[in-house]
């Protein structure tokens, strides 16, 4: 019943938005072709000024990554993965995903291809994925764009929004498959 109600979202949420959003525009009179237009020209000023941000997060990652941090950490708390339920196949995934979105595509992909697409990691993976934001990145490059340089509270909130879309991801999976 909640996979057939899913299924039914899945299949026309972008289509439905893709003709609601575009028709509320036209409704409204306004110029929908020349506001998209506005909106991509401030994009492109915007990618301008995230560039020098965005390459300092990348080889953040890249050093990260490559110091095999990232796999110390993940073997050091291993025993904790299994004490909690947690798979630890997915705790790269969790904390990778934080940092770089195609980082974390690349082991999600290798993820899903180890396991299976209809595996349970497989659709843990996926779900983590879709569920979760690249903090880190969003924050340098929003933050950094617009030249905020005390991020108050925005970090702390993202990880626990983080840690809260790695749990649900696996009670949810659990609980659906």
């Amino acid at each position: 019943m909640i996979r057939d109600i899913l299924a039914a979202i899945s299949l026309w949420a972008i289509p439905v938005l893709l003709v609601v959003i575009p028709l509320i525009g036209v409704i409204r009179k306004v110029k929908v072709y020349d506001v998209f237009v506005d909106g991509a020209k401030e994009g492109f000023d915007v990618a301008v000024k995230i560039i020098p941000f965005l390459v300092g997060m990348l080889v953040a990652i890249g050093m990260f990554r490559g110091s095999g941090a990232m796999d110390l950490l993940a073997a050091g708390l291993r025993p904790l993965m299994a004490a909690t339920g947690f798979p630890a196949e997915l705790f790269p995934l969790a904390i990778l995903r934080t940092l770089t979105g195609s980082g974390s595509l690349a082991l999600t992909t290798d993820l899903i291809k180890t396991h299976g697409p209809d595996s349970l990691i497989g659709r843990m993976a996926a779900t983590m994925y879709g569920s979760s934001e690249t903090t880190f990145y969003v924050l340098a490059v929003y933050f950094g764009a617009v030249s905020v340089k005390k991020t108050r509270h925005a970090v702390p909130a993202a990880l626990i929004g983080d840690v809260v879309a790695a749990i649900a991801t696996v009670i949810v999976c659990m609980w659906m498959f």
